[in-house]
């Protein structure tokens, strides 16, 4: 069976309510499939009325339900009438075997019910009033629930992409002023070894920030990325390990020779070696983040997209780079608070589930290396539908 691409979109009200972790926990989970592709959208007047359009006009959809669906996308996906500022949208980009039906089946349909057992189900409502209509109706989420429904969404969304789509601070729920900032979260490669809940699980213990998600990317960090992103630790590391290094190289010395090592050659072997040993950390640290040895590596091979995945997260709002670090929890997990980011998911020092930016300045500089606003829907949305 060929590989096919679904999306979903994570509805205004389902992200405003910091929903967003439990929804992305159950595709990734439940459906097997690769998650590819993330961005945030601040859909403008055209897009949400083009879109509600088309799902009043899709006959694969209940007649009944077709007009209301489309009017709610109207209403709730545009730009607040009152104030003019913009609603949070989130799409997801799914690839894999049977990718529409199983993104369907998670999906679940529209209908009244106290269940969990799918995505509408849980963070959905579909009430009735006495006669059996609809009186209130939230999806959680649109998809596109056939192959000709996701072409037909998908590139109506992509040739919006670069309109409505990046990091999209000026939200109407985003707090504005001095007063606000923009941390960067990295969930790391780790946490896509394979199809799990934990991406998801991660946002929904940062949504107690009461911070916006403002920024979504998946990124396949490439090692000139790396290298860069994690630049100023190299240094520290150089200079931190001498110390260390020398101590080792000392016992090692004196188990295999028999000899005592001298005080003064003993700083000399940490001055020799604790650069290099140093800098093998650091390539480390690249591996682990891109799945390549950079060491020694061409530029143009240094330029190439990782072999691993990872989820770029913008929060904004007051004080946000203190109140994303004291979730995620200090750099060791064994030292880490119960409830913490890291306490909960993380390994070792390295494998420690996400990073997150510890200034205002640092938190510019990561965002720049890996350009959490690049428009990465059109591409996948052109191979599958060119």
């Amino acid at each position: 069976m060929a590989k096919e691409l679904a999306f979903v979109l994570i509805n205004p009200y389902t992200v405003a309510k910091s929903r967003t972790g439990g929804v992305i926990a159950r595709y990734i989970s439940r459906t097997g499939l690769d998650f590819v592709a993330a961005r945030m959208f601040a859909p403008n007047a055209e897009l949400a009325q083009a879109y509600a359009q088309l799902i009043r006009t899709d006959e694969e959809i209940d007649p009944v339900l077709r007009p209301i669906m489309g009017d709610y996308i109207a209403r709730e996906y545009g730009p607040d009438p009152g104030t003019g500022r913009s609603r949070r949208v989130m799409m997801l980009l799914f690839e894999g075997e049977d990718a529409i039906q199983r993104v369907k089946d998670v999906t679940g349909p529209i209908r009244p019910t106290n269940s969990g057992e799918t995505v509408r189900d849980t963070y959905g409502d579909c009430i009735l009033d006495s006669k059996g209509a609809v009186y209130y109706l939230e999806p959680a989420v649109f998809i596109g629930p056939t192959p000709h429904a996701a072409a037909v969404a998908l590139k109506l969304w992509a040739s919006y992409s670069l309109a409505c789509g990046g990091i999209v601070g000026t939200a109407g729920d985003v707090a504005q002023g001095a007063a606000s900032e923009e941390a960067l979260v990295i969930l790391k490669p780790d946490n896509f070894r394979f199809a799990s809940a934990r991406p998801g699980l991660i946002i929904d213990i940062f949504s107690r920030s009461g911070l916006r998600i403002v920024g979504a990317k998946i990124h396949r960090m490439t090692v000139a990325e790396a290298e860069e992103f994690y630049g100023p630790v190299r240094h520290v590391l150089r200079e931190k390990l001498k110390v260390s290094v020398a101590e080792r190289t000392a016992k090692a010395i004196a188990a295999e020779l028999g000899m005592e090592v001298p005080e003064t050659v003993k700083a000399q072997l940490g001055e020799l070696i604790g650069p290099v040993y140093g800098d093998n950390q650091f390539y480390q640290i690249v591996q682990f983040m891109t799945g390549r040895w950079g060491e020694g590596l061409r530029e143009e091979e240094k330029a190439k997209p990782g072999n691993l995945r990872c989820l770029l997260l913008v929060y904004a709002g007051p004080n946000a780079i203190a109140r994303i670090r004291n979730i995620l929890g200090p750099t060791d997990p064994s030292k880490a608070l119960p409830g913490s980011v890291r306490r909960e998911f993380g390994q070792d020092i390295m494998v420690n589930a996400a990073h997150a930016s510890d200034s205002v300045d640092n938190a510019r500089r990561e965002m720049n290396i890996v350009k959490v606003g690049e428009e990465t829907i059109c591409a996948w949305v052109q191979a599958y539908y060119p």
